[in-house]
């Protein structure tokens, strides 16, 4: 890795969990520079502008989450342990810390809805991709007898979904992780019951 490929780097790491805590509009450049310690020519030497920054930052805190889920999934034997994964780390490890900030799919989703389209494309993707990988391991339980012939993938994908990041927005509004732990134990039943 070359000199630029390691201040970009640096760049991004440094100001990962500030873009995901204040957003991208709430973001500054001096926000950037008070992170990393370089200035703001250092940062447009190697980047065209804040949007590329946010954008890289946001496929790093997406990675940076879905390398975490990916290896604890591939722990799991069965479909079923794969999807119950997902209520486990959300109940015990995630919890608002894993990533300062929380989920950045949701929080990129909800700022950039109207105000960013590329932020939002990005985030768009994401969330289809997590769908689609749902739908994948779901069908694959569906072939191998654990999960119900009727059960419909993509439903079930939206529908756990829908759980966990509702989950994650109103346990990090209101504060309260008993939420977290109530909805994390309803997706349990609903995947058991495939």
């Amino acid at each position: 890795m070359g000199k630029a490929e390691k201040t970009r780097s640096y760049i991004i790491e440094k100001t990962a969990p500030i873009f995901n805590i204040k957003g991208y509009a709430g973001t500054s450049m001096n926000d950037i520079t008070e992170a990393t310690g370089l200035t703001k020519g250092s940062i447009y030497g190697n980047f065209k502008n804040k949007d590329e920054v946010a954008l890289e930052v946001f496929e790093y805190n997406k990675k940076k989450m879905q390398d975490f889920f990916a290896l604890e999934i591939s722990r799991k034997k069965t479909y079923k342990d794969k999807l119950l994964t997902f209520p486990e780390l959300y109940n015990h490890v995630f919890n608002g810390h894993f990533i300062d900030g929380g989920c950045p799919i949701m929080n990129t989703a909800i700022e950039a809805d109207d105000t960013h389209p590329m932020l939002k494309e990005a985030a768009k993707k994401a969330l289809l991709n997590w769908k689609d990988s749902l739908s994948s391991l779901i069908q694959k339980g569906i072939d191998s007898k654990e999960f119900k012939p009727e059960t419909n993938p993509e439903e079930a994908a939206l529908l756990m979904l829908s759980i966990i990041e509702g989950t994650v927005m109103i346990s990090k509004l209101t504060g309260k992780t008993n939420y977290l732990k109530s909805l994390m134990h309803s997706l349990r039943k609903i995947i058991n019951d495939l």
